[in-house]
Parts: C-alpha cells; sequence; structure tokens
C-alpha cells in the first residue's frame, strides 16, 4: 500500500497535492499529474471512478466549447468574428487535466471512506466542531433528501404530469419544492427527537486518534514531493 493508513495524513496529503497541482501552467506537469494519479490507482489496485470523470468531463466540454474563442492569441482557426487562438486551447487543455488530476486524488485517498470517519478526522486536525457538524449533515442527509425528491417525482408522474413550460408546470414544480421542504424539515423534528431520546449533547468532541505511523508520515512525504516536484518542473 502507498497511501497513509492514518486519514488524518490522507486528508493533509490531499489537500496538499490540490495546492500544488493547482499553480500548474503548462500542459505537460498537468498531464504528468494525471499520470501520476491514475498510476497510484493502479498501485493500489483501485478501480478507477470513471462514471464520476465522466460527469466532470461533460461540464468541461462547456469550457472547451468557449475559452479557446475568448483568450487573445495567435488564431489557429477562423470564421467570421469566431477566432481560435493557441493560448486558449493550452490554457482550457491545463484547466482540464488540473481538474481531472485533482478528482483523481481527491477519489483515491478520501473516496471510499465513510463520512463519520472523515469527520472525526477533521475534528482531530483541528476543524471547528461547527463546520465538522455540518460537513456530516449535509452528506448524511443530501442522500434523504434525494431520495424524498425522487418519490415526489414519481407521484408527479404517476399522476400523469408531464413537464412542460406552461404556467402549470412552474407551479406544479413549487409546489414540488415545497413539499419536499416541508418533508426535509419534519424528518430534521424526528431526527432531533431521536437524537434527544439518546441523551446527544448536541456536541461533536474531538476523537482520541492513536498517532500516525512512521510509515503514514513517510508515504504522506512522498505524495507531497509528488506534487512539489510537479510544481518543480512547470517553474523551470
Amino acid at each position: 500500500m502507498i497511501l497513509p493508513d492514518d486519514l488524518r495524513l490522507r486528508l493533509l496529503a490531499g489537500l496538499g497535492l490540490l495546492l500544488l497541482i493547482a499553480p500548474l501552467a503548462h500542459p505537460g506537469p498537468a498531464a504528468a499529474a494525471v499520470a501520476a494519479a491514475l498510476a497510484l490507482f493502479a498501485a493500489e489496485r483501485r478501480a478507477v471512478p470513471w462514471r464520476r470523470l465522466w460527469h466532470l468531463e461533460a461540464f468541461l466540454l462547456l469550457l472547451l466549447l468557449t475559452l479557446p474563442f475568448t483568450v487573445p492569441g495567435p488564431p489557429l482557426w477562423q470564421w467570421g468574428p469566431l477566432s481560435l487562438s493557441a493560448e486558449g486551447l493550452s490554457r482550457t487543455l491545463v484547466i482540464g487535466l488540473k481538474v481531472t488530476a485533482s478528482v483523481l486524488m481527491l477519489a483515491l485517498l478520501a473516496g471510499s471512506v465513510e463520512p463519520e470517519r472523515i469527520g472525526a478526522a477533521l475534528r482531530s486536525l483541528g476543524l471547528p466542531e461547527a463546520l465538522v457538524r455540518i460537513h456530516l449533515g449535509l452528506v448524511r442527509y443530501l442522500g434523504l433528501i434525494r431520495d424524498e425528491m425522487r418519490r415526489l417525482q414519481e407521484a408527479m408522474r404517476l399522476r400523469a404530469f408531464r413537464p412542460r413550460s406552461g404556467w402549470h408546470s412552474w407551479r406544479s414544480y413549487g409546489h414540488l419544492v415545497g413539499m419536499m421542504l416541508v418533508r426535509a424539515h419534519a424528518r430534521a423534528e424526528r431526527v432531533e427527537e431521536a437524537m434527544r431520546l439518546r441523551h446527544a449533547s448536541g456536541r461533536f468532541l474531538r476523537p482520541d486518534l492513536p498517532a500516525p505511523a512512521p510509515r503514514d508520515w513517510r508515504t504522506c512525504a512522498l505524495l507531497l514531493a509528488l506534487g512539489a516536484g510537479l510544481l518543480w518542473w512547470d517553474r523551470t
């Protein structure tokens, strides 16, 4: 295993890699960052999250269709007022590679970790309790709200609702959002009552986690050295 076993060092390594990948300005180091992330997936014998990447690349496609035509520079292709510049194409490629590398690194370091463990690691690192509670609540209840929305939409389809651009459709969507908020509020009240019955104090105490092993420090330093090497290559 190449990655640190200690989750706190994984999060610190992920944050450090993001900060080191973000300033890259040339396609070579950015492509090397993607290749390094894929190599780490292969070394860890983990499957690459292609589905998440497809969703990301679909968003980056919009960037590819607009940014090369808005950055000034020597034109590679011109048609009327549209001018495709080499500088814009290079910048678009670099942004796409950096975003892809960052998502792959985060998925590798923390993608398969339970939210509760991430919250405990963040609290152990000294993150404020309020932010940790917001993180856990967001991760926990986004899925519940999504399921509630899916049930309401299914109920609308069973009532022969067909989305159109008329006033009836917009009013129906307004009712849908209102019902979702009402049900989410009712679910929150039930959760609060259950927590009070379990004598919850409303505090997220800092867990007493063991100190990282020397091997974890070494692997964390190697990952940060990888990011620093890419940044040095980009600057030189």
